[in-house]
């Protein structure tokens, strides 16, 4: 059912798309912004998760520098049936996570040390868990599409108001405020609806429900406290994270308080992951 809804938002996006290139130039310029979404979406796929993480300033480790860290991504990645993410840390003490890549096969995951710091073992599981779960279900893939589609509506629609595009005035008007504003509900709407099926699939993989849920509601206080300087520059990233920088009426994430008490309502479920102190950023026990 998540599958079916997500497919239906991005034929959305999409038909939203080719109908402000209808208005711009006729069915020519519906045909080439079809043309265009999927030359950008081709591009996003072979270049996203090079471009986020360069973004973030992260820098890749490995087992040797961060022992316990890696361990606990490969015993986790097991539990999920994946092959094993390329782990990556960002230097910020905003304290936050996100999971990218076209597929399982080609995904990472990142953490800032401000995450690390902030968290017992159990809730940095019950996060890694959940970045897990996205790329278990390829939400990277869809997420990084339906952004790079809304942008490009945007892109379009700025380009009407700078009287590039062709039509008649009151549809311009309409296209050119509506457009924007629709693509942003039609993301958030598939953002929300990967987040609460990526908190079940963490559930499910670490086990221990309860300690995700404690784990978004310390990251929800932290990230509002310390705003990440990566949303700031592009506040498009927001939709990365396992919680936004804060609570907005049109956040991409569904309410924090919400998902806790999803999470709540589950039972853990066995095996579970060792108990332990948090993890400093090169994985030494604090």
């Amino acid at each position: 059912m998540i599958r079916f809804r997500t497919g239906l938002l991005l034929a959305a996006l999409t038909a939203l798309f080719m109908g402000l290139g209808f208005m711009a130039g006729g069915p020519r310029g519906a045909l080439l912004a079809l043309l265009v979404a999927a030359g950008m979406n081709l591009f996003t796929y072979w270049n996203a998760d090079r471009i986020v993480l360069s973004m973030h300033d992260a820098r890749e480790v490995d087992a040797r520098r961060c022992p316990e860290l890696g361990g606990l991504v490969r015993a986790l990645a097991r539990r999920a049936g994946i092959p094993m993410p390329r782990l990556y840390i960002i230097d910020d003490p905003h304290p936050n996570a996100f999971a990218t890549g076209r597929d399982p096969d080609h995904a990472a995951v990142a953490v800032t040390t401000g995450l690390l710091g902030l968290l017992d073992r159990d809730e940095i599981a019950g996060v890694l868990a959940h970045e897990l779960g996205h790329i278990r279900n390829r939400d990277t893939l869809v997420m990084t599409m339906a952004a790079t589609v809304a942008g490009a509506i945007s892109m379009l629609a700025s380009f009407g108001l700078a009287g590039r595009v062709r039509g008649n005035p009151l549809l311009l008007i309409v296209g050119v405020v509506a457009a924007p504003f629709a693509a942003a509900m039609v993301q958030m709407a598939i953002s929300r609806t990967r987040e609460y099926g990526a908190d079940r699939a963490g559930a499910e993989i670490c086990g221990k429900p309860q300690a995700l849920a404690s784990a978004l509601a310390k990251l929800a206080r932290g990230a509002a406290e310390r705003p990440s300087p990566a949303m700031a520059r592009n506040p498009a990233a927001s939709a990365l994270y396992i919680v936004p920088g804060g609570q907005a009426l049109f956040s991409t994430h569904p309410a924090t308080e919400d998902r806790i008490a999803e999470l709540m309502a589950m039972r853990p479920a066995a095996p579970r992951p060792p108990r332990a102190s948090a993890l400093d950023p090169l994985g030494a026990k604090r």
